[in-house]
């Protein structure tokens, strides 16, 4: 019996001397972490702060290790903010890691305005110090001044030039009776709290190569692309004769939302050269309006363009195709239009689409062009020269020389990747010279549209 406890109290002591071993700290300068090199942030606006990254710190060690330090080597003068595990501070010490456990730090940037208009690097790094060994994170940001607007409000005539960015918090009106020129180059950001309402005029003069740009102020990776990422374009019932002409408008929730007649003798709304993409709910929504569209590409929102209450509408040479998505699911069509309001009201419509690709795909819905049609007021929808996918075709719907559920054979569509070029690139593409005669003699890309037209806004390449 004594036998056995002797035995048994010397098993405990090996088991007790075997943990104590397997706690201790490993402290031979031959001990390795794991460890990113670096850290770097997209463009950062100056005083707009960033979201936060993080790297880890990985024991890679049997034993259990001790850093002596974490520390922001440019300390509390540094552009960056540090957090080491729940902890933040420019320096932690003493952290103890388990064996082959990881630890977070979480970094993120604040930049102060620079003096030049250009974007600037703002560098800094992080020591990890343990058992007599230092190693370094990299820390890289590139900063950009910018006209910063909060809650903007415009009363009298402007202009926006192309020196600085302009990013938009809690949105921005143009009041009636003023307006707003935007000039080429300009790039506009916009928080995801704001509008951007127009009450009075909005002209935006982009040109080919140097055009305007709208999108959300999120520009670090993750969140560059997503949709609905600010809430998008409103001209309201007292806005009038708005002019966009080469401006890409992207990731919003409602690209383009346009109310009520205009007023003269324009259409409350030209759109020439433009591109709408990647928007969530809606990229055209027009309610007893008029818009004129040129040459615009409209891809890949939940629904391109919806009509409604009846209105004026022009599209020529445009292109309106989405395709199914990681972002967006197609399961609406990529056209939707009524002469009808929710009370079922009626009004006058007249509708032409000349030159046009109506196309939808990786979704299920077959029909791409839905007519709904209320009362008896005039309805007029021609569909001239155009493609379009459509099953069930409405016989509210005037067909003139149209090719019905063609694929037009885009130039390259890869769903997986997000890569989308809506070029006529195949030819055998049954847009290739389809098209009547217009007044458009260039596409989008600006290339003279010669002999019979290719279909769309792009011709064949």
């Amino acid at each position: 019996m004594k036998k056995n406890r002797k035995i048994i109290l010397l098993l405990f002591a090996i088991a007790g001397l075997l943990a104590c071993r397997k706690q201790s700290f490993i402290t031979s300068s031959d001990a390795t972490i794991s460890i990113t090199d670096s850290v770097r942030f997209d463009a950062v606006f100056t005083t707009a702060g960033s979201v936060t990254q993080y790297f880890t710190i990985v024991n890679t060690n049997d034993q259990k290790l001790r850093l002596s330090s974490v520390k922001l080597m440019g300390g509390n003068s540094s552009s960056y903010r540090m957090n080491v595990d729940g902890i933040p501070g420019t320096e932690i010490t003493n952290l103890e890691m388990e064996a082959h456990d990881s630890m977070y730090v979480f970094v993120s940037v604040t930049i102060d305005p620079g003096s030049g208009n250009q974007p600037f690097i703002v560098q800094d790094s992080i020591q990890v110090n343990y058992n007599g060994r230092q190693r370094y994170v990299q820390l890289e940001a590139y900063g950009q001044n910018a006209h910063f607007l909060k809650n903007h409000i415009i009363e009298s005539d402007i202009t926006w030039n192309n020196d600085l960015p302009y990013v938009i918090s809690g949105g921005m009106i143009v009041h009636e009776g003023a307006s707003l020129t935007i000039e080429k180059g300009c790039r506009i950001f916009m928080h995801a709290n704001a509008p951007f309402i127009i009450d009075g005029t909005l002209v935006v003069n982009g040109t080919k190569a140097d055009s305007v740009t709208f999108l959300g102020d999120r520009l670090d990776k993750g969140y560059r692309d997503l949709p609905a990422s600010w809430p998008g374009l409103i001209f309201r019932p007292a806005s009038h004769s708005n002019h966009i002409k080469y401006a890409v408008i992207k990731n919003a929730y409602q690209a383009i939302v346009a109310a009520g007649s205009s007023g003269n003798a324009l259409p409350k709304l030209r759109l020439h050269e433009c591109i709408i993409d990647n928007i969530y709910d809606i990229g055209i929504w027009g309610a007893g309006t008029s818009i004129d569209a040129v040459n615009c590409l409209v891809s890949n929102c939940g629904s391109n363009i919806i009509i409604e209450q009846g209105g004026d509408y022009n599209f020529t040479h445009c292109t309106i195709a989405s395709y199914g998505n990681a972002f967006i699911e197609h399961k609406k069509p990529v056209i939707f239009i009524s002469n009808s309001d929710e009370q079922q009201v009626d009004y006058p419509l007249n509708a032409l689409f000349r030159n046009c690709i109506i196309w939808g795909d990786a979704g299920n819905v077959e029909d791409e062009l839905v007519v709904s049609r209320k009362g008896n007021q005039p309805f007029d929808l021609l569909l001239d020269h155009s493609l379009y996918k459509a099953k069930n075709a409405s016989p509210e719907i005037t067909f003139l020389n149209c090719i019905a559920n063609q694929d037009p054979a885009f130039d390259s569509i890869q769903t997986n990747r997000r890569y989308f070029d809506f070029h006529i690139g195949q030819k055998n593409s049954p847009a290739i010279g389809a098209g009547t005669s217009t007044n458009v003699t260039t596409d989008l890309d600006g290339r003279l549209r010669e002999g019979a037209p290719d279909l769309g806004c792009f011709m064949r390449r």
